[in-house]
């Protein structure tokens, strides 16, 4: 049994609902309702009797509740009293990163937050690939656009808006695309990895996809960012990674106004770690800080 669900069934029983528990604790419901149900499961026994208006409490619930109220906040008590020991946050942190972003935004970030926390020490890895957290020892890790479905907290720091671009010279042989369905004639250029890629636009107000085909993929975004400036095709991509390149000139837009609203980054890292002062400490700052780089 982790503290973890303990903490996540009080809460649950606090709220009387799986929603607004979830939001108490910044996680989704069906994240809720999978630990609570989890934690019937590890225990034998009926904790909740659930319905569509809420949740009752069954006699066995009523009673583990009260007894892990108490053990909840005996340890509450406990990291206090620790806490009180120690002046900030302290220790290593394994951190992975997408490689672009990390060296964009990460870099200038780490230099600020080591300088106010200096008994943090970071270990970071830069890698387009999604790293196993868990598996291979993560602290946290930096994700952006739609996260798979996990038992991995997801804290949002900010939005990133995508771009469609190429150069003029590409728009000079082939056009540019008049609306997403037109990308099925042209060359495009892939972030990530292997099968069969597609793009989301917003097409009469609604989400559509749109399977594109070209010449090259890559899991890094500085190399197709400079594939598309070399006249090799139209590229997807977050603005942080072209927006040099559109200033120069050395890509224009296309599809602006079929741009589906802005994606996010996140960090993202397992439950046993949510009560870490490092991690909350260095989430708080990213997300302070990323979002005034990102809106500028």
């Amino acid at each position: 049994m982790q503290l973890d669900d303990m903490r996540i069934f009080v809460a649950t029983v606090d709220a009387r609902n799986f929603t607004a528990a979830a939001h108490r604790l910044s996680l989704s419901k069906q994240f809720v309702s999978r630990r609570v149900m989890a934690l019937e499961e590890t225990l034998g026994v009926q904790l909740l009797i659930r319905n569509t208006r809420k949740l009752a409490v069954t006699e066995l619930g009523q009673e583990f509740y009260e007894r892990a109220t108490r053990i909840l906040g005996e340890v509450d008590d406990a990291e206090q009293a620790m806490s009180r020991q120690r002046a900030g946050p302290r220790g290593l942190l394994r951190v992975s990163a997408p490689m672009s972003f990390g060296m964009m935004h990460l870099s200038p970030l780490l230099a600020l937050f080591l300088r106010e926390h200096d008994e943090v020490r970071f270990d970071m890895e830069l890698s387009d690939r999604t790293v196993d957290v868990i598996g291979e020892g993560f602290d946290m890790a930096i994700r952006i656009g739609t996260l798979a479905d996990s038992t991995l907290i997801a804290q949002k720091l900010a939005d990133i808006r995508l771009v469609a671009c190429c150069s003029p010279g590409y728009v000079r042989r082939r056009g540019a695309p008049a609306v997403p369905a037109d990308l099925a004639r042209h060359a495009c250029l892939f972030y990530g990895h292997g099968g069969a890629v597609s793009w989301e636009f917003e097409v009469g107000g609604a989400l559509k996809s749109v399977e594109v085909h070209g010449p090259l993929r890559a899991n890094n975004g500085d190399l197709i960012r400079d594939a598309a400036v070399a006249g090799l095709g139209i590229v997807r991509l977050p603005d942080f990674i072209v927006a040099d390149a559109l200033k120069s000139g050395l890509l224009v837009t296309v599809l602006d106004e079929f741009l589906p609203a802005a994606t996010s980054v996140y960090a993202v890292y397992p439950q046993h770690r949510q009560s870490s002062p490092a991690i909350r400490t260095f989430v708080e700052f990213l997300r302070e800080h990323l979002r005034q780089r990102l809106a500028a």
